[in-house]
C-alpha cells in the first residue's frame, strides 16, 4: 500500500509540476499517467472522471487527483494524490510570482509566454480529442456535443446549466 501511495503522489506531482495552463491543459498529462502509465482507470472511467471533476467545485486537476486517489487507494489515496498535484504549486508559485514581477517586462519572457500560449492550447486540444473520441459514441452524442459547443460559443450559458442540459438530453435520448 505504501508503494502505491508513493506512486500516486509522484504521478500527480509530475502532473502538477508540468501542467502549465490549468486543469484542462493537465488533462492530457492526467490521461497519460492514470490510463497509459499505471492503468488505474480505463478510458470510460476517465471520461466519467472529467465529468465529475467539472461538475464539482474546485479546480479540475485537484478534483481529478482526489477522485483517482480515492478509486485507487481509498481516503489515503485521495489525500496523497491531492497533495501530489498541489505540492508543486506550493513550492513554485511564490518564487515564480516574485521573479515574474521582477522580469515581466523583459523581452525574452514576453516571447517565451507567446510560445507557451499555443502549446497550452495544443494540450487542451489533445484532451478534448481524447475525451471526445470516447464520449461521442453515436450521432445522438455528437448532436449533444455540437449543441453544447454552440451554446457555449454563442450564449452566456453557465457551464453547470450546460451540464444539466446534457444530463436531461442523455436521459431523453438514451431511455
Amino acid at each position: 500500500m505504501f508503494s502505491l501511495l508513493i506512486s500516486l503522489f509522484l504521478s500527480f506531482f509530475r502532473i502538477g509540476l508540468f501542467g502549465f495552463g490549468g486543469g484542462y491543459a493537465m488533462l492530457a498529462l492526467i490521461e497519460r499517467e492514470i490510463i497509459q502509465a499505471h492503468q488505474w482507470l480505463n478510458v470510460g472511467e476517465f471520461v466519467d472522471l472529467i465529468a465529475l471533476a467539472e461538475m464539482t467545485p474546485g479546480p479540475v486537476a485537484i478534483n481529478a487527483a482526489t477522485f483517482v486517489g480515492y478509486q485507487v487507494a481509498g481516503p489515503a489515496g485521495a489525500v496523497t494524490a491531492t497533495l501530489g498535484v498541489i505540492f508543486p504549486s506550493l513550492i513554485l508559485v511564490i518564487p515564480a510570482a516574485k521573479l515574474l514581477t521582477l522580469c515581466y517586462r523583459h523581452q525574452g519572457l514576453q516571447k517565451a509566454l507567446l510560445g507557451i500560449h499555443p502549446a497550452v492550447l495544443s494540450l487542451i486540444g489533445l484532451a478534448a480529442f481524447l475525451i471526445g473520441k470516447n464520449a461521442i459514441i453515436d450521432m445522438k452524442s455528437a448532436a449533444v456535443a455540437a449543441g453544447g459547443l454552440l451554446l457555449l460559443m454563442f450564449t452566456r450559458v453557465h457551464p453547470l446549466i450546460l451540464l444539466a442540459i446534457g444530463a436531461v438530453a442523455g436521459m431523453l435520448l438514451y431511455h
